[in-house]
This record gives structure tokens, C-alpha cells and sequence, in this order.
């Protein structure tokens, strides 16, 4: 059985302590590799080879170290199929969607800011005759990258870049849930002769692996995302060291759908903006707010086309939906269905797990599920499911709209449905979230800020926001 390595030092090594965490497929519900259960001593060790690595680091030219990110985004081209294939089993994801999505998204990053860190600039002010002051940008340090299991590549690559193109030096955690493509990252990364340090990638569990992580008084910053509790914990340990955070938190994201809209396209996109990676998207809408006007032919047209999702092998090219991605989150989706029902609500379509049948049987299946007759304040509209479990509720006018839009701690996304650009300008001002889509979902530009408000998290990812966040402003005075 395949044992992923840790990548230390510019090295594949095996954790100190010879311990290993059982890697599943979700399809299959079986054991198909094996993740080092890092401790603090691998920690430790990573941590050390980032820092004796970052002044080397740090002083080439931005220009150097944007060739190492574009050597890097050729290597992810070089193997696209094989790092989609990885994830879409690591995952439990449609092949085609790791194909599509995940993985040249996780390319474009590297290139992304290989390019980005060619343009970035500082500021200069005459402030009076003889007196100029300008800005110096400076690379903060260690870097402590840790992303989620829901993109795995994709969302890892995406703090990473950044770091290393802003000239830090990162230890990086996956999700042990979902840690073969950063392996093959490693891979990447040794086979291109990335020096020695510049990153390394640790696995191991949040708990041991990712506490002592941040806990190290050798890192300078740290970058998370996940759920709002770990953020919390996170914060706790973080903050009292006053040291940089940049927490990318959970969503209970409204879809406001308005009669006005153009209802083809918005039927189409919300069943995608539901279901999307079976919902594990922290960006999904799972909370559809629909104008009555045309509340009964959304919900029956929409529910019409979840019924004909196919759920199936990840593998196949006609399945819309694939396995939840770990048995613990399988288990939790279905609890919440039936916290669900408890609390009045009438399951449209859905709400039960699927059987496949041969080398499936034991894999985590749960058909798309569509909820009605549900107020905003139950726990069901209010705490984070991330699974294929949406709500659907009527509402009358633009202002109870708002009102429901807002009603949860959270505010990282909605979407908005309307063909009236006044009514669009005014609810994209109004309503509490950091991203805002209005008659599309998912349309992004990797220029733009990306984060959320309240329990969504603090600060914010992309473009220029996540050079700044990886580096610290030095102010010059000169009088000449």
C-alpha cells in the first residue's frame, strides 16, 4: 500500500516516529494509502529547514523567484491527468470536475502570481519640497499555510503561491482528509529542484500535526481555511503572539432569487450553485430564497431536475454528484437531514443515502436533498452543512428578502437573481457577505479580494489583498 511521504528540507521523508493515518476512497469506503502522522518533532524539523531557507529566499529578485512558481505550474501541467485523477479518488469528486476545475485552477494560481509578483509595486509621496516618503514591502517570514479537504489542490495552491512568490518561506498542512495531490506536489517541487526549504509540507492530523504548527514561536503568520470553531481555536493561540492571520471560515451562503429574473439561466446555475462538488463548497447557496410570485414553478422545476441528477462513480463521466468525501461527514450530512425533518421541515426530494452496488457498496453516497417549510432561525438554515442539502422558502418583498439574507452569524457569499440593476446595486450593497454574485455563481477573478464578514473570517485572499497580507509595509522618510 502507498505510503505518502512528508517534504522536508527539498526532501520526501517519512514522519520521525514511523506512524501512519489510513488514506480512504470515498467511492469505495476502502483504505487505499497510508499519511504520515506527523508530530511536532517533523514539525519542528520543517519549520527549521523554511526558516535557514528564507534570507536566501527573500533576497532573490521577484523575478527569480516568479520562474521557481512558473517552473511549478508547468509540473502540475505536465501531469494534469494523473493529479486529477488523484483527487477525484482522494476526494470522492467527479473525475471530469477535478479535471475541469480543480487542478488548472491550482496551475493558473502558480502562474497567477508568478505574473503578479512581476507588477508589484510600491507607493511613493512628495510630501513637501526636499521630502519624499516611500513604501518598502518586505516578505514577513515562515509562512504556516493549512487548507481544507473540499478542493484540496486547488485551495492549497492557493495559499502558497502568494507566500512564495511575496518571498516567505511556508510549511504547509493539507487535510488529512485529502492530502494525495499535495504529495504529488512534493513530487513536483523536487523533481523542478525547488532550493532547499523554500517549501515544506507536512501531513498529519489538525489536532497533533496542525496545533503544533501554529503553536511554534518560529512561524510568523498563518494562513487558514476551514471551519469557523478551528478558526476560533486558531485565533486563541495566534493572536495573543501578535502575529498575522488570515482565516478563510465556513458559510451558510443565501441564493435570493427574485421573479424579475431570467428564470432559464438561474435555474440552471442554482442547481449547480447547490450541488456543486456534492455541495462541499464553502460558495454554495444553501439557503434559496425565491419572490412568491414564482415561488411554486421554481420549486417545481427545480426539484424536477435534482430528481434527475445521476449520483454515481465519481469515474464516470455522467455522474453529476460523487461520494461525500469521509464516512464522519457522511454520517454528519444525514444527521442534520433528520435534524431537519425534527424541526418541521418536508424533504422535496432526497434526504437518504445511496447504495451503489459492486466495488461501491461501501462508498459515501447521499442524493441531493431539497428541503421546504423551514423559518431562518432553525439550526437547519443557521449552521453549516456543507453536503447536498439545500432549503427553499418564499419570500414577498425586497426588504424581507434582506432580512433572511442576513439573519445568519455568517457572511462569506450570496447570489442574486434580478433583472433590475437598481434592485441589483441596492441588495449587493445591502446584504452582510464579502463576495457577491449577481446573475451568475462561481465567475471569479483571481484579481479580486476573497473573504467573508462576521463568522466567515478575517481578511481576505487574491490578487493584490494576498501580496499585501504576506508581507509587511516599511515606510521610508528621506529629506534631501
Amino acid at each position: 500500500m502507498k505510503k505518502i511521504a512528508n517534504y522536508i528540507n527539498g526532501k520526501l521523508v517519512a514522519p520521525q516516529n514511523e506512524k501512519y493515518i489510513d488514506n480512504y476512497n470515498p467511492a469505495t469506503g476502502k483504505i487505499y494509502s497510508l499519511i504520515p502522522d506527523s508530530s511536532e518533532a517533523d514539525v519542528n524539523d520543517a519549520v527549521v529547514a523554511a526558516r535557514d531557507a528564507f534570507v536566501g529566499w527573500a533576497s532573490l529578485r521577484n523575478t527569480e523567484r516568479a520562474d521557481w512558481l512558473e517552473k511549478i505550474s508547468h509540473g502540475i501541467e505536465s501531469r494534469m491527468n494523473e493529479l486529477a485523477l488523484a483527487e477525484s479518488t482522494d476526494n470522492g469528486k467527479p473525475l471530469w470536475l477535478a479535471r475541469s476545475v480543480d487542478i488548472p485552477r491550482a496551475k493558473d494560481n502558480f502562474k497567477f502570481y508568478s505574473t503578479a509578483i512581476r507588477h508589484f509595486s510600491s507607493e511613493s509621496h512628495q510630501t513637501a519640497e526636499g521630502v519624499i516618503n516611500y513604501t518598502l514591502r518586505k516578505p514577513v517570514g515562515v509562512a504556516a499555510c493549512i487548507s481544507p479537504w473540499n478542493l484540496p489542490l486547488y485551495l492549497f495552491s492557493w495559499k502558497i503561491a502568494p507566500a512564495l512568490a511575496a518571498g516567505n518561506t511556508v510549511v504547509a498542512k493539507p487535510s488529512e482528509v485529502t492530502p494525495m495531490t499535495a504529495y504529488l506536489l512534493s513530487e513536483i517541487c523536487e523533481e523542478i529542484g525547488l532550493p532547499a526549504g523554500v517549501l515544506n509540507i507536512v501531513h498529519g492530523l489538525g489536532h497533533s500535526t496542525g496545533n503544533a504548527l501554529i503553536s511554534s514561536d518560529e512561524i510568523d503568520l498563518v494562513s487558514f481555511t476551514g471551519g469557523t470553531a478551528t478558526g476560533a481555536h486558531i485565533a486563541k493561540i495566534v493572536a495573543p503572539k501578535f502575529k498575522k492571520m488570515s482565516l478563510e471560515l465556513g458559510g451558510k451562503n443565501p441564493n435570493i432569487i427574485f421573479d424579475d429574473c431570467d428564470f432559464d439561466k438561474m435555474l440552471k446555475t442554482t442547481l449547480n450553485s447547490s450541488f456543486a462538488n456534492q455541495g462541499q463548497i464553502c460558495l454554495c447557496g444553501s439557503r434559496i430564497l425565491v419572490q412568491r410570485g414564482i415561488y411554486e414553478k421554481f420549486k417545481e422545476a427545480f426539484v424536477r431536475k435534482v430528481k434527475d441528477m445521476k449520483v454515481g462513480d465519481p469515474m464516470q463521466e455522467d455522474s453529476r454528484q460523487g461520494a461525500i468525501v469521509s464516512q464522519p461527514h457522511y454520517e454528519k450530512i444525514l444527521d442534520y437531514i433528520a435534524i431537519a425533518q425534527e424541526e418541521g421541515g418536508k424533504v422535496l426530494t432526497g434526504g437518504k443515502a445511496i447504495h451503489l452496488e459492486g466495488e461501491h457498496k461501501d462508498g459515501w453516497y447521499i442524493a441531493p436533498t431539497v428541503i421546504e417549510g423551514l423559518d431562518q432561525q432553525c439550526r437547519t438554515n443557521q449552521e453549516e452543512i456543507f453536503g447536498p442539502v439545500v432549503t427553499i422558502q418564499p419570500f414577498d418583498t425586497e426588504e424581507e428578502a434582506l432580512a433572511l439574507a442576513n439573519s445568519t452569524g455568517y457572511g462569506l457569499a450570496a447570489t442574486i437573481w434580478t433583472s433590475d440593476l437598481h434592485k441589483a446595486h441596492r441588495m449587493g450593497n445591502k446584504v452582510e457577505s464579502g463576495i457577491i454574485w449577481i446573475n451568475c455563481w462561481l465567475l471569479r477573478d483571481l484579481r479580486t479580494p476573497f473573504g467573508g464578514v462576521k463568522n466567515s473570517g478575517v481578511g481576505r485572499e487574491g490578487g493584490w489583498e494576498a501580496l499585501h497580507f504576506f508581507t509587511e509595509p516599511k515606510n521610508v522618510c528621506i529629506a534631501y
